[in-house]
């Protein structure tokens, strides 16, 4: 089977032949369907992400598709079952072998595409904003990159819990997309970001996955009592937040990373899964899908990312 590898410590990814992978007792071997691309493949093929794998192993963290060949201990999953994993590794292939306990059942309406859209990106902002947030209606919330694969989500889950949202993209295609998505107001990320913000009332809760300014200047248009979730740095600089700034304000800092509670409360990600793909099937919630690619041109998936040429997500089809 093909596989999209990276083979040791250093090596660039590259799609090789391997053996396709037998299943452990309390693992099923799934014929991948559909993998979502994050900005954290990207990362892990530098080895700079916190939960890089070591070498060798395959990239994909999120799929959808059919189960092949059940382990002798799984009793609640059989050949042919549609479903979605959180794997974290192995998506990125014909065939990936998952622990069971991570399979969620797909909704007959759901395509293999949506569900590996779904997964990461919507999970991180539902959970970041209702479990740790706490985003009440009302309130007003900022999402930085907000035509990016997490951002977009963050504004189409903020509109559905009642927040008014303002959305800071960069370039007139990117804000369309936010607004699509439910944006209240755009911002354009050439423009002044704390003098527009506070020219709206200013933010209760920050969504930032840019870092660096971008998170500076929000930083400083929050409201007091307000929340800052900073989800990821995209652009490249982690920022370092001044403590007295808290004081003065009464600001909170929330940290949250998906991928810790599948370690220690991993309960949070399966029923948030469980209620975003009720929303779909409702549909309350529609992932936005810019590239759909077969495997052979990850790599050419990778680079809209690195070059962030693609919003929402991109998804590979083995």
């Amino acid at each position: 089977m093909r596989a999209y590898r990276i083979e040791a410590p250093g090596a660039p990814a590259e799609l090789v032949q391997v053996d396709r992978p037998e299943p452990g007792p309390d693992q099923v071997r799934v014929a991948v369907r559909a993998c979502g691309l994050n900005f954290a493949d990207l990362l892990m093929q530098k080895g700079t992400y916190q939960d890089t794998p070591a070498a060798p192993f395959t990239l994909g963290m999120e799929i959808a598709g059919i189960v092949d060949k059940p382990g002798t201990n799984v009793r609640n999953l059989k050949p042919g079952d549609r479903i979605a994993v959180y794997s974290g590794q192995g998506g990125l292939a014909d065939y990936g072998v998952f622990d069971a306990d991570r399979a969620i059942p797909l909704p007959d309406t759901m395509t293999f595409e949506d569900a590996a859209a779904i997964q990461i990106a919507y999970g991180t902002s539902h959970i970041a904003l209702e479990h740790r947030a706490r985003l009440q209606p009302g309130e007003t919330l900022l999402v930085t990159g907000a035509a990016g694969g997490v951002g977009l989500t963050a504004v189409e889950i903020g509109k559905l819990m009642g927040a008014t949202v303002i959305a800071q993209a960069r370039g007139e295609d990117k804000l369309a997309v936010a607004k699509a998505a439910g944006a209240d107001h755009l911002i354009d990320a050439s423009e002044d970001l704390r003098a527009r913000v506070k020219e709206l009332g200013g933010a209760d809760v920050v969504y930032d996955a840019i870092g660096g300014d971008v998170f500076n200047a929000a930083f400083r248009a929050t409201n007091p009592e307000g929340r800052l979730l900073p989800i990821g740095f995209a652009g490249g600089e982690v920022p370092q937040i001044p403590a007295n700034h808290l004081l003065v304000k009464n600001l909170t800092v929330i940290g949250f990373y998906i991928g810790g509670y599948l370690k220690f409360r991993p309960e949070i990600v399966r029923d948030s899964f469980q209620t975003l793909f009720a929303w779909h099937a409702q549909g309350r919630i529609k992932p936005h899908i810019s590239h759909t690619l077969p495997l052979d041109r990850v790599s050419e998936g990778m680079q809209l990312l690195k070059e962030r040429q693609s919003t929402g997500k991109v998804v590979i089809t083995p």
